[in-house]
Formats: structure tokens, C-alpha cells, sequence
């Protein structure tokens, strides 16, 4: 990995899956790396990583350090409006530049996979300008009170604030379903909608997806844009199926989903405007998930 002139980077959330490889990575690459956390999950994270530990940094963070200064806030918890608003408000004039992590479900076409969108299937891979989901709150059904994180979610808000913020350039990653060791590890995702062997869902491998949010970090390119990250190929469940071992997983519950809508990203503007390359190949990657445990 190249060294690059060292960035001062805060990391909000990064002793977990996704965000302990991003931060692992940053280190790697020379960049001296803060992670805002509660200190309830101190992870093996490289010596030089600083730790900033407060109670208000659970989800969501609506408190940053009033001493926050960085060049790159890297937010991988952003969950709505609110900590939106609460990060922008920390971070105007402090940080040079803020990297969000969001999701897929910010699409329209997601939103008809849940059934909560009307109209026809969305037939085109979705691309960074796709049409947003119009209903809002994609899981408050699920929530069980309005103190439940699923409650006020909504990513799609969290982008507006985010990508409109003047003074403060912002860079949006929409993930993939991620899959690895801690998370996913038994691809349910995969084992779970097999009763739909066309159905397509991109996925991506927790370190590659990790990798890509570390390029986003480093690139000043990135500021005020919108990726897509995961697989450059989105297989079916078939063909997914097919180099999983047979596993006898419950089924997805099918409730109201679509499964005629797939939800498959292009993913070619990371691939060429910031070089992302995945850096374990798939083989590995399912190597690593079945076999490594969560104490690694």
C-alpha cells in the first residue's frame, strides 16, 4: 500500500466489523486515526489508533468532543436526520471534509423489494442518480418503541443533510449487503432467499468494502460525491449457491417482498474515479468468513 502525506482522520464508530478494518487500514496507510466510541468494545486495533471515549457516542451520536479537530470525520454510524444535523453542526469549520457511510435501501427499488413502494419492478442496475425511495422509515414497523434505533432510521435523510451542508464537503457510500467474520458470517443473506433462485442482492466482502471506504478517506476526489460499493458482478442465488457448501438455513420469511425486484448496484464510478479494487478475492473471502471466529 502507497504511504500518502499522514491525515488526521476521526473515526465515529470504528471497534466493530466494517469500521475496524477501515480504521485498520487507514494506520496502514500512514494516517493517524481517533476513534469516538464508549469504550464497551475495545477492539485490537492497531497501538497508535487514539481512542476518544464518551457515553454519548451510542447511536445515535448527537455529542461529538467540543475539541474535535481533524482533516476527515469518517461516520459509519450516521443513522438519520438528527445525527446528521448533530454531525454537521460539530464538524463545520473544524474538519476539512466528512466521508457518511449509507446503504442501498435508500433505493426506490428497495423500497419495492420491501413492498412498501408502489409501481412496476425497478428493471435497471441501480446507479448513483437512481430514483430514492419516497416512503420514509423502512423499518418502523419493526420498532418497538420510539427509543428503538429502527424507529428515526432513515438514510435517506441523513444523505440530504449530509450532501447539502455548505462548507463542510461531504462523501456518501451506499454498502452492499456485507458479509464476513462477526457479521453475516453464516451468509444467510444468500441460504435464506434460495427459495428464489434468480433473485440478485450485491453483496461485498467485509474488508473490500472497508478498503473502499479507506479510498473515499485518502481521496480528496471523493468530496461532494455519491458512490455505490460492492461486487463489480452481482450473481444470482444460483450461481451463489453454487460455490456454498448445502446448508439448511431457515428461509427468509416472505411477508410482503418482492422478489422479482432485484437490488443490484453499478458499481464502476468507485472502480474509476478512486481506483477501488477489491483486495481479497472471493474464494479468500469465504474462506475467511467460514473459518475465522469472532475473536479475530
Amino acid at each position: 500500500m502507497s504511504r500518502q502525506v499522514p491525515m488526521r482522520v476521526f473515526v465515529v464508530g470504528g471497534t466493530r466489523f466494517i469500521g475496524l478494518h477501515a480504521v485498520q487500514l487507514l494506520v496502514e496507510a500512514g494516517h493517524h486515526v481517533t476513534v469516538y466510541h464508549r469504550g464497551e468494545h475495545e477492539a485490537h486495533l492497531p497501538s497508535s489508533v487514539e481512542h476518544s471515549h464518551s457515553a454519548e457516542a451510542g447511536m445515535p451520536v448527537l455529542e461529538f468532543p467540543p475539541d474535535l479537530d481533524a482533516d476527515v470525520v469518517l461516520h459509519m454510524t450516521p443513522m438519520g436526520e438528527a445525527d446528521a444535523q448533530a454531525a454537521v453542526r460539530a464538524c463545520r469549520g473544524k474538519v476539512g471534509r466528512i466521508v457518511a457511510i449509507s446503504s442501498g435501501d435508500v433505493y426506490r427499488a428497495y423500497g419495492k423489494f420491501l413492498g412498501i413502494e408502489p409501481g412496476p419492478v425497478d428493471a435497471e442496475t441501480l446507479v448513483e442518480s437512481s430514483p430514492l425511495r419516497s416512503v420514509l422509515y423502512p423499518y418502523r414497523s419493526k420498532a418497538s418503541s420510539p427509543e428503538d434505533s429502527q424507529f428515526n432510521y432513515e438514510k435517506t435523510l441523513a444523505e440530504g443533510v449530509l450532501l447539502a451542508a455548505a462548507t463542510l464537503p461531504a462523501t456518501v457510500l451506499r454498502l452492499p449487503k456485507v458479509y464476513g467474520p462477526r457479521s453475516n458470517q453464516d451468509l444467510a443473506s444468500v441460504y435464506g432467499a434460495r427459495a428464489h433462485p434468480e433473485w440478485r442482492w450485491t453483496h461485498g466482502y467485509v474488508e473490500n468494502v472497508a478498503w473502499a471506504i479507506a479510498l473515499a478517506v485518502m481521496n480528496e476526489v471523493s468530496a461532494g460525491k455519491i458512490y455505490n460499493v460492492g461486487e463489480e458482478y452481482t450473481p444470482t442465488v444460483a450461481e451463489r449457491l453454487h460455490t456454498l457448501p448445502e446448508r439448511d438455513l431457515p428461509l427468509f420469511p416472505e411477508g410482503n417482498k418482492n422478489f422479482s425486484q432485484n437490488i443490484v448496484y453499478d458499481t464502476t464510478l468507485i472502480r474509476t474515479d478512486l481506483g477501488f479494487k477489491e483486495i481479497v478475492g472471493y474464494e479468500e473471502g469465504l474462506q475467511r468468513t467460514f473459518t475465522r471466529d469472532d475473536n479475530h
